[in-house]
């Protein structure tokens, strides 16, 4: 485990301050604004912790309602909206200098069995033969407008290590492609109980399912630029931010082993992207599905 990844463990390690209220820190992000997977992962948190350790997340819904201010801490308050014999119910506000910024419902299930069949699989290369961030961002150090970008990326995503199996939007700039986009992720070493953290004892299902809620966020819009032939923020050919984000957890992963994020986008208009993806684990099982929108303007002259 990296210092990158014990740093993003202690973000999510939230201190409780009342029975149903958190409070978290964020940490400098590659916009002047906190990272919209970390607010949601850290609400998700705070949700999670007033639930029972048997009942495990199963779906969250979510609104992004102001830009958070990464200098100043984030209260989230749980309310107990549910607490049936299967499922529990939670919604977290989370609020920032007396206003709210984001608005979290997640349900909780007991472990049951059911009827099961699920997609195939797509094709996607062996994660193992992909070139890391630190490997391919380099190569694209003139598309950005900052050259500083490159390093501030490879810094921000130091905790996840994540690998585009596909074209990255700053690689097919001015080139409008099929909207989809294929990345493998996982965490930058092992969560397990031979190097626990204080706040996730041995990696619990809720840290894995926190996780990858975390790294959702960072490229589901990808193939809505990739529609446009658009390079995103750093290039500064679009402006935009997370609008709405929705998760379905179908079956147990863990976000320390490959996961296939496979990410289209059906529609864009009105000055609004949305993306959809299936995240796979790397044996085939459909473990995830993720619904986003978000702002994507032009920005004007």
């Amino acid at each position: 485990m990296n210092e990158a990844l014990k740093t993003l463990l202690d973000l999510l390690d939230l201190e409780q301050i009342e029975e149903n209220i958190f409070r978290g820190t964020s940490r400098s992000a590659l916009v002047p604004r906190v990272f919209g997977g970390q607010v949601a992962a850290q609400a998700l948190v705070a949700a999670g912790r007033t639930v029972p350790e048997d009942r495990t997340a199963h779906s969250l819904h979510s609104y992004f309602l102001r830009a958070g201010d990464p200098g100043a801490p984030i209260v989230y308050s749980v309310d107990r909206i549910r607490d049936g014999r299967s499922f529990t119910t939670r919604r977290v506000v989370a609020v920032q200098h007396g206003q709210p910024i984001f608005h979290l419902s997640a349900s909780f299930q007991t472990a049951e069995d059911g009827l099961d069949h699920q997609a195939v699989m797509p094709d996607a290369p062996d994660p193992e033969t992909l070139p890391t961030a630190a490997e391919s961002l380099p190569l694209y150090r003139d598309v950005f407008r900052d050259p500083g970008t490159v390093e501030r990326l490879i810094e921000a995503r130091g905790a996840v290590d994540l690998r585009y199996a596909t074209t990255p939007p700053w690689g097919s700039v001015g080139e409008p492609v099929e909207p989809r986009s294929q990345v493998w992720f996982r965490t930058a070493g092992k969560l397990d109980s031979a190097d626990p953290h204080p706040g996730f004892a041995g990696g619990t299902p809720l840290l894995h399912t926190c996780l990858a809620t975390y790294v959702s966020d960072m490229t589901l819009l990808d193939s809505v630029l990739l529609a446009h032939g658009r390079g995103g923020w750093a290039v500064g050919d679009v402006v935009g931010a997370s609008l709405d984000h929705a998760m379905w957890f179908h079956r147990p992963f863990r976000a320390d082993e490959w996961l296939l994020y496979d990410q289209e986008s059906p529609s864009s208009a009105a000055g609004r992207g949305l993306g959809q993806a299936r995240i796979w684990t790397q044996d085939g099982r459909l473990a995830i599905t993720v619904i986003q929108e978000g702002v994507v303007r032009v920005p004007r002259a």
